[in-house]
Order: C-alpha cells, then sequence, then structure tokens
C-alpha cells in the first residue's frame, strides 16, 4: 500500500469533506492534475511551496485506490512525483491531520509511513 500526502490549506480541506471530493487548489487545476508527495518529500514540499502559511492539513492518501489515474512523473530534481489525474475521492483518504506552523522557519513534520 502506498501512501501519498497533499498539502493544503485548513479551509479548504473542510471545504472538500463537505463536498466529498476534492478537486485540487488553484494550483492544481492550472496544472491540469493534483500534486501530491511522497514520505520522502513532503518536507521539501513543505518548505518550498508553504514556507511561512499557517494553517495546513496534511493529508494522507492511499495511492493504489487512486487506480490509473495516478501517474508518477518527474518533477523537482528530477525525482518521480505522484500526480492525480482526477478529482480526489474521500474515500481513499487515510487521514487528515493539522500541520504544524513553522517555528524559527522549520516546520515540524510526523513521522510519515512510506
Amino acid at each position: 500500500m502506498a501512501t501519498i500526502y497533499k498539502i493544503c490549506e485548513r479551509e479548504a480541506w473542510r471545504a472538500v469533506e463537505a463536498a466529498g471530493a476534492f478537486r485540487g487548489s488553484d494550483v492544481d487545476r492550472r496544472d491540469g492534475f493534483i500534486h501530491f508527495s511522497t514520505a520522502a518529500q513532503v518536507a521539501e514540499t513543505a518548505a518550498k511551496h508553504f514556507a511561512g502559511q499557517h494553517g495546513l492539513v496534511l493529508v494522507a492518501v492511499d495511492g493504489d485506490a487512486l487506480g490509473p489515474a495516478l501517474k508518477w512523473e518527474r518533477s523537482r530534481g528530477n525525482d518521480l512525483f505522484p500526480h492525480l489525474y482526477a478529482p480526489l475521492p474521500l474515500s481513499a483518504v487515510r487521514w487528515a491531520r493539522p500541520l504544524p506552523d513553522e517555528i524559527d522557519g522549520r516546520r515540524a513534520l510526523p513521522e510519515l509511513a512510506p
């Protein structure tokens, strides 16, 4: 079972829970897919794309439950990143937890399953 991770704003995630599916952030919709990270990539993703932001949620997703709409594509540093070319159904979400705010420019992340 491959767990992949999504960082998003807490208020946006509350709307997703009410709607029953996540169609992506503004950046995701612009790029045409929902960006995810692996456990090994999420700290760098948080630092690069969410620095200084507050009120975030880390969402753990069962990548295997997403079927062929999940593609692994080369991106930052030529690493393979998971990209979802469909809405994210809440049935694939394992959990969603608040992501701690940065302290002195560093964000403590929970231990994540690969």
